[in-house]
């Protein structure tokens, strides 16, 4: 039976965006799509109705600024940037994973 792609768990998505960003620096919506999707190994897949309203709740939260430009193709495209405030949140919401994969690890490890 084939792997189906995964939804995007509550909350992951923003730091797998702002982290991609701050790997690859300014990316655009599609771009940012498809690098998530390579570095998950094709388990999550986005699309235009997931990762562009994520897109713009970060901006709106200051944490990614966006500004227009040109893309690889030529065609106007909107380039993402991490903020100060979003290398900021990056710590804290890695800081916050960490603890819920240490406690899910807990919980998946047999028990003594």
């Amino acid at each position: 039976m084939p792997e189906s792609k995964s939804d995007v768990l509550q909350g992951t998505l923003d730091l797998m965006v702002l982290k991609t960003l701050e790997s690859m620096g300014p990316l655009h919506g599609y771009g940012l799509a498809r690098r998530i999707e390579q570095v998950s190994e094709n388990t999550v897949s986005l699309n235009q109705g997931t990762i562009y309203p994520a897109l713009l709740r970060l901006e709106q939260r200051a944490w990614v600024k966006g500004e227009w430009g040109t893309s690889e193709t030529g065609r106007r495209a909107k380039f993402y940037s991490l903020t100060r405030s979003g290398r900021k949140q990056i710590a804290q919401e890695t800081e916050n994973w960490e603890r819920v994969a240490a406690t899910m690890a807990r919980f998946l490890a047999p028990f003594s």
